[in-house]
């Protein structure tokens, strides 16, 4: 009942202020209305119907339930709904508990501000919505458009594996970053912010990173938070795909995904396992491969956040493989070194947050020496399945020393002890 009200409550306000825009509407609300993807689409006034109830929130016959609202108007044989005094209508949602709602939609933050019924800070709320063009939509019409401008580049659809930033279930707040990593992203959001000013002067080189440290220490869930914290898709590159068993296509293939990164820009180009297609040219003889190393440099170079809107974040677990030539395309190398005991615990406190549980940070910290933030996942991931087969939703000491073996374990399997 209180999602239908809300949407009544946003269609109501949203029609009477021109000021707002399809950034202020939630994207459930961009749904209901039909302009999810596409702001241009948006056309006052936007309405709310029995069937887009249905379609959106999963609710049948909603004229039954709106039916008794003394705020809600009935339309159009039964298939529009409008509020019929929004004031009273407002109050009365917030009275309902409604508030929730109201914290989390611009459009409703605007007029319980302006009105006076509640403080609210509306540009705050507005910031924190996704935007429009951070949908999944967004991204498939800009896809679209590019494919009808240029069907060739059909071919660089299968090379990489394309998020929209709402798709990406990383945030930048739920990691624990190096303060070297925390440079680098301030460097990002300055070049960003003056993008157009570093185009005049002609300061291209930035946004070409490289990503260094083992595996499980956070180069792909940084370089995914990067995505909904810009506001930018990633391509995340198939390296299986782009190095082809047919002579020269390899080469061709990093052409179309660089080109494609361009075309669809602004994006970030993430691509695991740098080493797998930089490796140096020195140890191998594969001439065909050589040659693609050199394709992709020449790609590297070619390519830059300030005239492209491209950033280009590569990672390696390896970078003693990579070709010297490679290092140099970089303005920015960020280590990603095995967390310490600090960071461990920190780490286990942002991934133990919002779980209940009786462990004691301080020792785990101390017994995790060698795990990475990846193996303190799966560990209290481990410690919940156990906690969750005993019945309980807390994870006890108990609980958390199974998970904790079994990453102890698995280690030293890899080791080959």
């Amino acid at each position: 009942m209180l999602q239908v009200l809300e949407a009544l409550l946003t269609a109501e306000i949203f029609n009477h202020h021109e000021q707002l825009d399809a950034n202020d509407l939630t994207p459930v609300m961009r749904v209901l209305f039909g302009v999810d993807g596409d702001a241009e689409e948006l056309k006052r006034p936007v309405t709310v119907s029995e069937s887009g109830i249905a379609r959106t929130f999963g609710i049948r016959d909603a004229k039954k339930l709106l039916g008794r609202n003394p705020f809600v108007k009935v339309e159009d044989f039964g298939q529009r709904f409008c509020i019929t005094a929004l004031d009273p209508a407002a109050k009365w949602f917030l009275s309902q508990g409604g508030e929730a709602f109201i914290r989390s939609n611009p459009v409703l933050a605007f007029f319980y501000s302006h009105h006076g019924i509640m403080d609210l800070p509306y540009e705050q709320i507005r910031r924190d919505n996704p935007p429009i063009g951070d949908s999944r939509a967004s991204l498939d019409r800009r896809v679209a458009d590019l494919l009808k401008e240029d069907e060739t580049l059909k071919n660089a659809l299968d090379l990489f594996i394309a998020s929209a930033p709402q798709e990406v279930d990383q945030r930048l707040d739920e990691l624990v970053c190096t303060k070297r990593q925390e440079e680098a992203i301030a460097k990002l959001r300055v070049a960003l912010a003056h993008r157009e000013f570093l185009r005049s002067k002609r300061i291209y080189e930035l946004g070409k990173m490289l990503f260094v440290g083992p595996p499980g220490t956070g180069k792909t869930s940084l370089a995914l938070a990067l995505s909904k914290e810009l506001h930018m898709p990633v391509l995340e590159v198939r390296l299986s795909m782009i190095t082809s068993q047919y002579l020269g296509e390899t080469s061709k293939n990093i052409d179309r995904v660089f080109d494609f990164a361009k075309r669809i820009s602004p994006c970030i180009l993430f691509i695991d396992e740098f080493d797998f297609v930089a490796k140096s040219r020195i140890t191998d003889d594969h001439g065909a491969m050589k040659r693609a190393v050199n394709m992709l440099l020449k790609n590297i170079d070619r390519t830059s956040l300030v005239r492209d809107g491209v950033l280009l974040i590569a990672a390696t677990n390896h970078p003693q493989l990579l070709d010297e030539a490679a290092w140099r395309r970089f303005d920015d190398v960020v280590e990603f070194p095995m967390p310490d005991e600090g960071t461990r615990r920190m780490i286990l406190e942002k991934i133990l947050q919002n779980v209940e549980h009786d462990c004691d940070l301080d020792i785990l910290a101390v017994r995790t020496e060698g795990f990475s933030g990846a193996d303190l996942r799966v560990m209290v991931k481990e410690g919940l399945i156990s906690a969750l087969s005993r019945s309980s939703g807390r994870i006890g000491m108990e609980d958390i020393q199974r998970g904790l073996s079994l990453i102890q374990n698995r280690n030293r399997i890899r080791a080959g002890e």
